[in-house]
């Protein structure tokens, strides 16, 4: 199995594709633009990109643009010297540096401020940039691709982006149908998903058969392959699809984009409904469920080492004692 085959899970004539277009690329250093809603799977393009290419063995860096504000983007991707501004007491490499001679993913480029935009099209131009406060160049050789669940067109048109930018990016083009588009790729996935859980000793063992399989064909997807991962997670350890399917089916479906309301009506089933309880309520209940029975397990499983479990749960210590205290597990030690 290739890299490909290992990161893109699916057998949809558009993921088929996809990986055929990453093995004719992935060599090339030509810029790439990977566009598509939010959960489709575009660093995991961006991943197989770069490690079907020689620089494989390179650091390979992600930024998110949209989680940094602008002030603090510029240093973080160029970097700063020492006595650059209040508080610079040391030269820090930016992540352009860090990535040299590997590959550079700029996420979310969309929400890039424009004048860090004129920067990144000298940088794409001249392959080499200063840091805050410096009076040197620095030179880099990086594999630079962005990622967007933006129209990036509508967003030129509207003075949002630039142009000569977007077409420096826009070399190759890559475009992920959402996950709705492309059902063939919902049982491989779940196929996928089942065996991760798996070897994180989740202790349900849910069957994806029957009715189950034929409502989540239907359904629409809005989060796309995250979302069915979340959904495939809680159920191999919950196993709770009545209440699932409950919350599923109480979501406005109608207003997801280039879905037909007949169509997302027939996925939600809404109109057929009328005695849910509150979509919040629910989502909470099941969520509290969700924690207590993963966090117990976890705990079990270090013997309550409260330090050890919090690592492994990628949450801050503090955060376990909270849980532990609100869900109320000191009981069950």
């Amino acid at each position: 199995m290739d890299v490909c085959d290992r990161l893109i899970i699916g057998e949809s004539l558009p993921i088929k594709k996809t990986k055929e277009l990453i093995r004719q690329v992935a060599n090339s250093d030509l810029n790439v633009i990977i566009c598509g809603e939010s959960g489709v799977g575009k660093e995991l393009v961006a991943q197989a990109l770069h490690l079907s290419s020689i620089r494989r063995d390179r650091p390979f860096i992600k930024v998110n643009c949209a989680a940094i504000p602008g002030e603090l983007l510029e240093s973080e991707l160029f970097g700063y010297e020492k006595g650059a501004f209040t508080g610079a007491d040391r030269m820090k490499k930016g992540k352009f540096e860090v990535a040299h001679q590997g590959t550079m993913l700029l996420d979310e480029i969309g929400d890039m401020p424009m004048f860090l935009q004129s920067k990144m099209l000298q940088v794409l131009q001249d392959l080499q940039f200063s840091r805050l406060g410096g009076k040197r160049d620095v030179k880099v050789d990086c594999w630079v691709m962005a990622a967007t669940n933006q129209e990036l067109e509508q967003s030129i048109r509207e003075g949002r982006f630039r142009e000569d930018l977007y077409y420096r990016l826009n070399i190759i083009r890559i475009f992920i149908p959402p996950l709705r588009e492309r059902t063939d790729d919902i049982r491989p996935l779940i196929n996928h998903f089942r065996s991760e859980f798996a070897e994180n000793s989740y202790e349900t063992r849910f069957e994806f058969d029957g009715d189950v399989m034929q409502f989540l064909h239907k359904y629409p997807w809005p989060g796309n392959v995250r979302e069915l991962k979340n959904v495939v997670g809680r159920l191999m350890l919950l196993g709770d699809w009545e209440t699932l399917k409950e919350e599923l089916q109480g979501r406005d479906t109608s207003k997801i984009s280039g879905l037909p309301k007949e169509a997302a009506a027939e996925a939600g089933e809404v109109e057929e409904k009328k005695t849910f309880p509150p979509l919040k309520e629910v989502k909470k209940k099941a969520v509290q469920a969700a924690e207590a029975k993963l966090i117990s397990a976890v705990l079990k499983e270090t013997g309550w080492n409260r330090k050890k479990a919090a690592k492994i749960l990628q949450i801050s210590y503090k955060a376990l004692l909270y849980k532990i205290k609100e869900l109320d597990l000191d009981k069950n030690k």
